[in-house]
């Protein structure tokens, strides 16, 4: 008998099986949870190195362009600076900017009036990817310094981005708690 998750490893399915995706964060949820919350309590010394380099290996292989997950399933939080830059691009005030994209959400936060992103085209790609936010230009997040720090938006990546469920499998292989 087969295991599904050994079956469709999500390296196989970083296109076009993004439907089983969702799944297997789920299957590995509470395993992935028990692993960062050891690894808040003593994070390794090698820590963001190892995640520099798990996350560089992963990105050699993706080509987010054939999935775009991200845009069409969530919305970057945009900052006061990713604000003015875009308005800039569009030659207008950062008021209009607002007022036409986006909306503040529950931690009041400026958040896109819906998703999937108003900027994505019908290819993947993003209409204002030079100027794009923050956000968008560091998901997901995962060869950010201090990564033990933002396990709880990690265990939520996983479930949108095959690439940050890859390198959270192997980290659990490289970094064994």
């Amino acid at each position: 008998m087969s295991n599904f998750a050994t079956d469709y490893q999500i390296t196989q399915l970083t296109n076009p099986r993004i439907d089983i995706l969702k799944k297997l964060a789920k299957d590995k949820h509470n395993e992935n949870k028990k692993y960062f919350d050891k690894l808040k309590k003593k994070p390794p010394k090698n820590l963001d190195y190892v995640m520099q380099e798990l996350h560089e290996a992963e990105f050699k292989k993706t080509d987010c362009l054939t999935c775009a997950n991200c845009c069409k399933n969530t919305g970057p939080l945009f900052t006061s600076a990713d604000i003015e830059r875009i308005a800039k691009h569009f030659k207008q005030k950062p008021q209009q900017f607002i007022e036409q994209y986006l909306r503040i959400d529950e931690d009041n936060d400026y958040v896109l009036q819906s998703v999937p992103c108003t900027f994505l085209d019908a290819e993947n790609y993003c209409m204002i990817y030079d100027v794009r936010p923050k956000a968008c230009r560091e998901f997901p997040h995962t060869d950010r310094n201090k990564f033990y720090q933002i396990s709880n938006l990690t265990l939520k990546n996983v479930a949108i981005c095959p690439a940050a469920y890859n390198i959270v499998e192997e980290m659990k292989k490289r970094l064994p708690l």
